[in-house]
């Protein structure tokens, strides 16, 4: 995404053009990573950046909305981000508050569901309860599930389906031979949401950082060296576009591939020639 390959169409007009495709992803699922390189090329403290990213992830949701998205999942603060000083900490938990309390009426006229994936036990008592409020003033809505990923790690992600699996053998629910993915996948934070088809980072990072390591297995990651509150409707519309692009296999061949693999009864043949082509280059 250097260069806009659409430099002659409004946002608008891109939009239209994508929500007429059958294929746009299900679930889009964005690390929003920059908020603090942002700040500091301007001079200011990091929770500058991090209030600077609320823009983008309005942007982000108006997309999804205007596209007909079915999950928008964000990842909103992860385990490992309370490291960070505790002053910035914090803040990001100033900023969610604030941003449940004063977007909530646009999500809802938008009939935006919310959602929450991550470990609510280590949250602070007050960003618990407004976002229990949140979740319940918005659980009527039937348009875009909005998933923010809070105190979230992928890997306890998995640990947390593993000792719900563990749970059910030892009741006598599940025997050992029947665990198959399905099963472990009801141990997830929110089991019923399908597996991200795309997944974006901003800026320029090229690591999942142990965001839904399980479920992005087979999505397809986009890199964006914009900045997290640069990144709005038209990096996420040129993102969908270039997901469009691409060709999604699951392991298996393109139509096109599929078609030059010889038949059956030609693979004889083909495996003398082999051996003289392996036999001239030892």
């Amino acid at each position: 995404m250097a260069t806009d390959p659409f430099p002659d169409l409004t946002d608008e007009q891109l939009a239209g053009r994508l929500s007429e495709r059958k294929d746009l992803p299900r679930h889009v699922a964005i690390i929003m990573d920059g908020n603090g390189r942002w700040a500091r090329r301007r001079h200011l403290p990091r929770a500058a950046g991090h209030r600077a990213g609320r823009h983008a992830v309005r942007a982000a949701v108006r997309v999804c909305v205007r596209l007909g998205i079915q999950v928008l999942t964000l990842y909103t603060f992860s385990r490992e981000n309370f490291r960070r000083p505790p002053a910035e900490v914090q803040a990001l938990w100033n900023f969610l508050e604030e941003a449940l309390l004063e977007e909530q009426a646009e999500l809802a006229e938008h009939g935006v569901c919310l959602r929450v994936s991550g470990d609510r036990d280590l949250l602070p008592e007050r960003a618990r309860t407004i976002l229990a409020e949140a979740e319940s003033a918005l659980a009527g809505g039937r348009g875009l599930i909005l998933n923010l990923a809070l105190a979230y790690g992928g890997r306890q992600e998995i640990l947390r389906a593993v000792r719900h699996v563990v749970q059910r053998v030892a009741a006598g629910e599940l025997r050992v031979d029947e665990l198959d993915e399905e099963s472990l996948r009801q141990g997830f934070y929110h089991p019923e949401l399908p597996d991200p088809d795309l997944v974006i980072r901003t800026s320029g990072e090229c690591r999942l950082s142990n965001f839904l390591i399980w479920q992005a297995a087979y999505a397809e990651l986009l890199i964006s060296p914009v900045l997290w509150p640069d990144f709005r409707e038209r990096e996420l519309l040129l993102a969908l576009a270039e997901y469009l692009d691409r060709e999604r296999r699951y392991g298996g061949l393109s139509p096109a591939d599929a078609a030059t693999e010889p038949r059956p009864g030609a693979a004889a043949g083909a495996g003398d020639r082999w051996k003289r082509l392996l036999g001239n280059r030892s």
